[in-house]
């Protein structure tokens, strides 16, 4: 679900104070790519919390919101759906095979079957830049 929000930059001594009316929240960015990255990051946690917790996402406002004359007013768009993806780290239980000889070994070596699981998916699918 694709939604656009009306944000407030308002500027500050360390870039920009991000106020998203629709919601009442707040964030920050350094300079104006970084609080709009910053505001769509809010908003999409913000959504996909309220979702979780069974709650509708409210539709955004069709005016613009009123400001001073040192503010900027802009809109930031956010697909939840795909923002969710991108941000799901639940954990999910998987079963696998492996030789007895194998996990006997791993055992005894300590190892974690999961790290190295998931070490193992990152690296055969490139992924190097999540946690």
């Amino acid at each position: 679900m694709k939604k656009v929000y009306p944000v407030i930059l308002t500027p500050s001594k360390i870039g920009y104070v991000v106020y998203v009316p629709d919601l009442e929240i707040n964030t920050q960015g350094t300079d104006i790519a970084n609080a709009i990255e910053m505001a769509r990051d809010a908003i999409g946690l913000w959504g996909i919390t309220e979702e979780d917790m069974g709650r509708s996402i409210p539709e955004p406002s069709s005016k613009l919101p009123e400001h001073s004359p040192d503010e900027i007013v802009t809109l930031v768009d956010i697909d939840f759906g795909a923002y969710r993806k991108a941000n799901d780290n639940r954990t999910i239980r998987k079963n696998l095979t492996i030789p007895s000889w194998l996990n006997t070994l791993a055992e005894k070596a300590g190892i974690n079957f999961s790290q190295v699981l998931q070490e193992a998916l990152k690296e055969k699918l490139g992924i190097h830049d999540r946690p």
